[in-house]
């Protein structure tokens, strides 16, 4: 079988797009080196902006795939390295502009984007509590309420009407909610409880903005709260971050599972990676430890089934856990013993089990200073 040649790979490689830059990687001149050996294996080195590039993975499969595809070849090695500051500098001016986005989630090991198909199923305050839930198992922990229109993280958060500063790279830096919880909210930059009216556009930029211009360092986990449904923020999420993966809160009754799985669909079309279920007032607990199952049972495990995922919790609906969203205070610190603080401290650590905290390992690291952003012009409501 004839082995194909360099040019015939290359062109091949104009399938992989940059998702930040939104070139193909031979155009981006990221395309280090090809080697082809007798057996027809390839091997592709691609040159990266930084050493943790959040989206190493989306170039590894991308790769992989378009060069496999080609007639004679038998395997794909994909390799990585970093572009110089000089490689950078020259690549900015060929694109006309001044630097390179840095990655600002470079140092974040696991991205996960917590959504439902619907309102009220108790999306954000399981994030809140997942959130303060992983920050007690030691790790490093940020909330990006990306639910623009229902923002409520500030407020679950016990962070109020605070407004985050800017530091001398002029980067956002995050407020700092319980244990550490890095928070970053469009709450923090509207009158509060003012209504956000916005469009398509102008979410895809404050999006891009507060994943890019906040300053969230080392992270282990960050946890998006999505808006509910399918719409622009979900896909603008999915275009910025393709290695993130896509966790679904849904509550018991079958109709309930039936609009969750519209949006394990989206994700599934955006090729996110759904990690797992998480089942939301899977009964009612009283004060006397008595439970009634108000909204059916069920749904999550059916859901979970359907999509061969994980059931990560069944979470209670609690007296503790209402009382506690709404005073700032996730439960699973305020009451640790509570029914729902304990499913919740279980889902937290089935999503550890699932997404182990290991920043990526390049082959040849070579840090680079960051350059300084243009800085924050979010639109205003």
């Amino acid at each position: 079988m004839r082995r194909p040649v360099r040019d015939q790979i290359l062109d091949a490689l104009r399938a992989v797009i940059d998702p930040e830059l939104r070139r193909d990687i031979v155009e981006l001149e990221m395309v280090r080196s090809i080697d082809v050996h007798d057996n027809g294996v390839v091997d592709v080195t691609v040159s990266l902006t930084t050493p943790g590039c959040p989206i190493r993975g989306h170039f590894q499969t991308g790769v992989s795939q378009a060069v496999g595809r080609l007639e004679g070849v038998s395997g794909v090695n994909v390799s990585f390295d970093v572009l110089s500051d000089n490689e950078k500098s020259a690549l900015g001016h060929k694109l006309g502009r001044g630097s390179l986005p840095e990655g600002a989630l470079a140092r974040v090991s696991n991205v996960i984007c917590i959504g439902s198909g619907k309102g009220g199923v108790g999306k954000s305050s399981v994030t809140a509590n997942l959130a303060a839930a992983l920050a007690c198992d030691g790790k490093r922990v940020g909330v990006l309420d990306a639910d623009v229109w229902g923002y409520s993280q500030p407020r679950m958060l016990g962070l109020g009407a605070q407004r985050p500063h800017v530091n001398s790279d002029r980067k956002l830096i995050p407020l700092t909610a319980h244990d550490g919880i890095a928070v970053m909210s469009i709450g923090f930059f509207v009158e509060q409880d003012a209504a956000v009216v916005w469009r398509g556009p102008m979410l895809h930029k404050a999006l891009q903005q507060f994943l890019e211009d906040v300053d969230w360092g080392e992270l282990d986990y960050l946890l998006i709260d999505l808006p509910p449904g399918t719409g622009d923020v979900s896909m603008t999420l999915a275009q910025l971050l393709p290695q993130a993966k896509f966790l679904i809160v849904t509550t018991p009754q079958p109709v309930a599972q039936r609009v969750a799985r519209r949006s394990a669909e989206m994700a599934t079309k955006v090729k996110l990676e759904v990690a797992g279920v998480i089942e939301n007032m899977s009964g009612f607990v009283t004060p006397d430890g008595e439970r009634h199952q108000i909204f059916g049972e069920g749904g999550g495990q059916l859901l979970a089934e359907e999509l061969e995922v994980p059931l990560l919790a069944k979470v209670p609906l609690t007296m503790a856990l209402r009382e506690q969203s709404d005073a700032g205070v996730p439960v699973v610190l305020s009451d640790p013993d509570d029914p729902a603080a304990q499913a919740l401290r279980q889902g937290a650590r089935g999503l550890i089990a699932l997404s182990p905290v290991e920043l990526p390992v390049m082959q040849e690291p070579a840090p680079a200073a960051a350059p300084k952003p243009a800085g924050m012009s979010l639109p205003m409501a």
